[in-house]
């Protein structure tokens, strides 16, 4: 029994200093001075630096060569940081410029589909743009008023047309009339030259 609880005490023990071991060894893997994030170098540094207390505080005694390679990585990171800034504010102001440039066209576009729409909803009539609902009505008032004075002129012409049939006929009138008095004033006149001829050769026979 007590070999037993010996031995179990021995692989405890053993157990243990592989396990503080391996502890340590991960601790030192994942904490390096020269890599890792600027936390990694500084929680390595403290991790690494002396401790002693003094005055009731604690106090940390760190390599002088520790500080200028931190001093180096902060600076070299601040340095990314601000090139990536940099970079970040440049590609801000280009999509700015690229956002304005889309703006600036996208008004040009609208005013070009507000102008079309107009053109489209629009005629032109003698130079001047007038919308289709009052170019309707325009042609259509044309239209009414051409077939108000066809109409009229209809109207007119079968008027002028009759009293022409009208002046035809009386004029045809007066023409037989003429010719029937110009006809009775001819035999008229035919007779008293025979009178006047009878006269003449009685006369003559009296002689």
């Amino acid at each position: 029994m007590k070999y037993l609880t010996k031995t179990l005490l021995l692989f405890s023990f053993i157990f243990f200093q592989f396990t503080n071991a391996q502890v340590a060894q991960t601790e030192d893997t994942q904490l390096k001075r020269n890599e890792g994030s600027v936390d990694d170098q500084f929680e390595y540094v403290i991790s690494k630096s002396y401790t002693y207390r003094g005055n009731g505080k604690v106090y940390k005694n760190v390599q002088y060569h520790w500080l200028t390679e931190l001093k180096a990585s902060v600076a070299d990171t601040l340095k990314q940081k601000n090139k990536v800034i940099a970079d970040t504010k440049a590609m801000i102001e280009k999509q700015s410029g690229e956002i304005a440039a889309l703006k600036a066209n996208l008004s040009n576009t609208q005013v070009e589909l507000t102008n079309t729409n107009a053109e489209k909803d629009s005629m032109s009539l003698f130079g001047i743009q007038m919308s289709k609902g009052g170019y309707n009505i325009l042609l259509w008032s044309i239209i009414a008023g051409l077939l108000a004075l066809t109409l009229l002129f209809i109207v007119r012409f079968k008027g002028s047309n009759s009293a022409t049939k009208e002046a035809k006929r009386k004029l045809e009138e007066v023409e037989i009339e003429f010719e029937e008095h110009r006809r009775v004033a001819l035999e008229r006149e035919q007779k008293v030259r025979r009178q006047l001829q009878d006269e003449i050769n009685k006369n003559r026979d009296k002689k």
